[in-house]
């Protein structure tokens, strides 16, 4: 079955640690104003919760320059090792986002380039796992697929899992944690054609 391959997302990135890092940095930031858009959102110095923080370049890094309390969250060893190296001010914890259970919330949540990886059951879950560790004004930033669906990518010769579930399910699943959708684009070339999604808790 093709959910078996989101079981190996942990491995392939921990494989690619180095790689993916590199080729995030010479192939550009396409992306920030979405990232722009939910910092902007937020109080100066706010909390944030990166789910998927990868090696900390150029998303942490912006949110850390820009004076957000980062605490990202990946369940590769290589790289968080990149993260605490680059930013060693900011807390960094090998963790299955999935399992998640810190005990403290965020006034940003972001699952970004990251969430999408999960298999659809999974991200189902991963809208208690938000609403855990959202504080009663937060946002909530992710991206997904353009509908309901699984797509396999490639990268340097291994293939590449993701999945999505409808539009009308991610609504309704933020709706279901006190969440209203502020921002919704699909294939947004504003985001490097992402399906992007914002959102506010309602209080």
């Amino acid at each position: 079955m093709t959910e078996d391959l989101a079981a190996l997302i942990p491995a392939h990135y921990e494989k690619h640690a180095a790689a993916w890092d590199h080729d995030r940095q010479a192939f550009g930031w396409n992306d920030k104003p979405w990232h722009d858009r939910f910092l902007n959102q937020l109080p100066m110095g706010a909390s944030i919760l990166d789910l998927g923080c990868g090696s900390g370049w150029p998303v942490a890094r912006n949110m850390a320059d820009r004076g957000f309390r980062v605490t990202g969250v990946d369940t590769s060893p290589a790289m968080i090792a990149l993260c605490r190296e680059r930013l060693p001010l900011r807390e960094w914890i090998v963790a299955d986002m999935r399992g998640l259970s810190l005990g403290r919330r965020f006034d940003g949540v972001l699952a970004w380039d990251s969430f999408f990886h999960l298999a659809p059951d999974d991200q189902r879950r991963m809208f208690r796992v938000f609403a855990d560790h959202a504080t009663p004004a937060a946002h909530l930033m992710f991206n997904a697929g353009p509908d309901q669906g699984v797509a396999l990518g490639d990268y340097r010769g291994d293939l590449l899992y993701h999945a999505s579930l409808s539009p009308a399910e991610y609504a309704a699943l933020a709706e279901g944690i006190g969440f209203e959708v502020i921002h919704h684009v699909v294939e947004d070339p504003a985001a490097g054609g992402r399906t992007a999604w914002l959102c506010r808790r309602m209080g």
